[in-house]
């Protein structure tokens, strides 16, 4: 890996390239675009088409795409309630054990996480919460596998309060999605399953069809189609964010153990060739081995290309002076995720101020952090950490403030409140309030 040093060049070597990669299209998807549409077009200009054709035809255009993008289009585009039903059947018992057991732990910490109203009567307001009444939940698939995302996104619906829970996924050729998605389906509460992908299962859900119920929210990630139809749409529907590639951020220093460094920075990098494994280090040891550590596993991975690429291409060891600038570099970085492997990892948890999720220590490690520690993996990505947060129950409630003065508080403020109406020339408004006092 690229080791740099230097507060200064790590800091330009970690925002290299930096983003959610929608405006930075590669040549070979450009050149693959042009050949399946006859014409030169952008991914934005794909999905803008797909979206517009899906908000005015329907199902229609739904199957004419599926077909034209993927191969063949299902018949019926829902997955009939019977075969979710038989797919822990089809699934073998360690898999339903471990979805069991992930189902658990996500769902009790955000019941953890609920927000709930509340009343102060004596001042006169307060505050209700209420769910969306639907979810969309998109699901990656086709030659991929994912039934930890479905846990990860329907569970905090559910627990939030929302009524509907709608799960688009793609399939190869029409098939039924695989036992084990539609398991966890079953397992997390999810209430119709459709076997499509792309922009036009985002524009589906967004805008409704014959088939596909209208939603409040969409979440879940998705390549750069699905990503730029959740941008599209937003303002028609809600979203839950952005996502780009995933990248973890690893901080150590002369104490930290460079193989458990190295084989979670490789479980970040097999992901995709976009990922972002970095190791922030206030110790030149430690980036030389972990250096090391991470050339002489490659061989060894089953994705050991993707990895190798990822590492390469993408990843970074920052060598720094001390962990205040560490920190200080990481919070600008604002990663996806950030494991503290250093001593004395807790007292630096506080400073930690942008970070999708933080995993403390040498057993809490990121991996868990997919699968089974209990918080959604659908984190922030590409610096959005800065302002957003992830998936969780926040993300399908809404709050509304609740105002019920007494006469006594209202002829108390309502001075007040007229002065400033007629301070912004609001005289209707200050008149109401005025009135108010007179009544009193």
């Amino acid at each position: 890996m690229r080791i740099v040093r230097g507060l200064e060049e790590s800091r330009r070597a970690l925002h290299e390239g930096r983003g959610l990669g929608l405006d930075d299209v590669p040549q070979l998807l450009l050149d693959g675009i042009a050949d399946m549409f006859g014409e030169p077009l952008t991914p934005l200009q794909v999905v803008e088409r797909i979206v517009r054709r899906v908000r005015l035809e329907g199902d229609v255009a739904v199957h004419e795409y599926t077909k034209f993008l993927d191969g063949k289009s299902p018949n019926t585009l829902e997955v009939p309630r019977a075969a979710i039903q038989a797919a822990r059947e089809q699934t073998s018992t360690e898999v339903v054990d471990a979805l069991e057991v992930a189902a658990e732990r996500v769902r009790t910490f955000h019941e953890a996480c609920l927000t709930r109203g509340w009343v102060d009567y004596g001042e006169g307001y307060g505050q209700v919460v209420n769910a969306v009444s639907s979810a969309g939940a998109y699901i990656p698939g086709g030659t991929a596998l994912y039934p930890s995302t479905v846990l990860m996104t329907a569970i905090p619906a559910k627990v939030a309060g929302v009524e509907q829970v709608v799960m688009c996924t793609p399939t190869k050729d029409g098939e039924m999605p695989r036992p084990a998605v539609l398991t966890a389906a079953e397992i997390a509460g999810v209430d119709r399953v459709f076997r499509i992908g792309g922009a036009q299962a985002i524009a589906a859900m967004a805008y409704g069809t014959e088939s596909v119920p209208r939603v409040d929210i969409i979440c879940g990630p998705g390549n750069i189609f699905v990503t730029l139809a959740k941008k599209l749409v937003y303002g028609d529907v809600g979203i839950d964010g952005l996502y780009g590639p995933t990248e973890t951020v690893v901080m150590g220093d002369e104490t930290s153990n460079p193989t458990l460094c190295a084989v979670d920075m490789l479980a970040q990098a097999e992901h995709d060739v976009l990922a972002r494994p970095v190791l922030i280090t206030t110790s030149e040891r430690l980036a030389e081995t972990v250096d090391s550590e991470i050339a002489s596993r490659l061989e060894r991975l089953d994705r050991g290309a993707i990895a190798r690429a990822s590492t390469q291409e993408q990843g970074c060891i920052a060598l720094v002076d001390s962990m205040d600038d560490a920190l200080a570099l990481a919070n600008e970085f604002a990663p996806e995720h950030i494991c503290l492997m250093m001593d004395d990892a807790w007292q630096h948890l506080g400073k930690v101020r942008n970070a999708g999720a933080i995993f403390i220590g040498d057993f809490s490690h990121e991996v868990l952090g997919d699968y089974v520690a209990g918080p959604s993996h659908v984190m922030p990505t590409a610096g959005t950490a800065r302002f957003n947060s992830g998936l969780g129950v926040h993300s399908f409630v809404k709050t509304s403030p609740v105002v019920a003065l007494s006469s006594v508080t209202s002829a108390k403020i309502s001075k007040a409140a007229a002065v400033l109406g007629r301070t912004e020339g609001l005289t209707a408004h200050a008149e109401a309030a005025e009135i108010r006092e007179e009544l009193f």
